[in-house]
């Protein structure tokens, strides 16, 4: 059936209305788009995924560890997830979220591969904040197993480390909320951090207190709208525990 717009979701949430659409661009060729918005805000697009593969890629190769059991904070449209997952050595993918229907979409299939990367047996879905998660000592993110750690953590849930969806945010981004963040992981471990903007050099100070070989990769790609580049970024930064172990 022909479409040029629909709604296959809508859900009230406490940070906002949470809405799952389909639409057909007209400058594109008619090309398939799904997208991700929360009250004003837009979260994702399927036109714009290679920050949140690139996510993935880049922390993933900055570990030698074997076997990785590794944490995804944020499902959205799933790419960081289905990244991960592509790679042989990842044995374990927790993917944290707070909002249940975005659980709901991927194992409805109404995300393409959603289903395939929720039947995968390494995947399993957490619903949970995970901002909290992090800062609880006694819980941590897995709720099967207290105090679990992991060989890598990856986040993509704000803007920006200086731009959140919930204000609630702000406190993991300075250096207690990242050492917190670095109990969870083990000896070496890597944590990666999406964000739509430029990198922040206050930021990146902040995390290479706390984390050894910090550092801010720029991620390019083509806005067909533009016809230039855009750009996101990837915050990458080792526990600085036994860091050679990830080298």
């Amino acid at each position: 059936m022909s479409f040029e717009f629909q709604e296959l979701d809508y859900c009230a949430t406490p940070i906002g209305e949470l809405v799952l659409r389909r639409r057909r661009e007209p400058r594109l060729q008619g090309r398939e788009i799904l997208e991700v918005k929360l009250g004003d805000d837009f979260l994702m697009s399927s036109l714009f995924t290679a920050g949140e593969q690139a996510l993935a890629d880049l922390a993933l190769r900055r570990s030698s560890a074997g076997l990785l059991d590794v944490v995804v904070g944020g499902l959205g449209l799933g790419y960081t997830a289905g990244t991960a997952l592509d790679y042989p050595q990842v044995r374990s993918l927790l993917v944290v979220e707070a909002l249940a229907p975005v659980i709901d979409w991927h194992r409805r299939g109404l995300i393409p591969l959603g289903r395939q990367r929720g039947d995968d047996p390494r995947c399993r879905f957490v619903h949970g904040d995970f901002f909290a998660l992090a800062a609880d000592a006694d819980r941590g993110f897995d709720p099967n197993a207290p105090g679990r750690r992991f060989h890598a953590v990856l986040l993509d849930v704000d803007h920006s480390p200086c731009r959140f969806l919930d204000a609630a945010h702000k406190s993991f981004y300075a250096a207690p909320g990242l050492r917190r963040l670095g109990a969870r992981l083990h000896p070496g471990g890597v944590f990666g951090l999406w964000s739509n903007d430029p990198p922040d050099a206050d930021f990146l100070a902040v995390l290479g207190a706390v984390f050894v070989d910090a550092s801010a990769c720029v991620v390019r790609f083509p806005n067909p709208y533009t016809g230039a580049d855009a750009t996101n970024t990837v915050y990458l930064g080792v526990d600085p525990r036994n860091a050679a172990a990830a080298r």
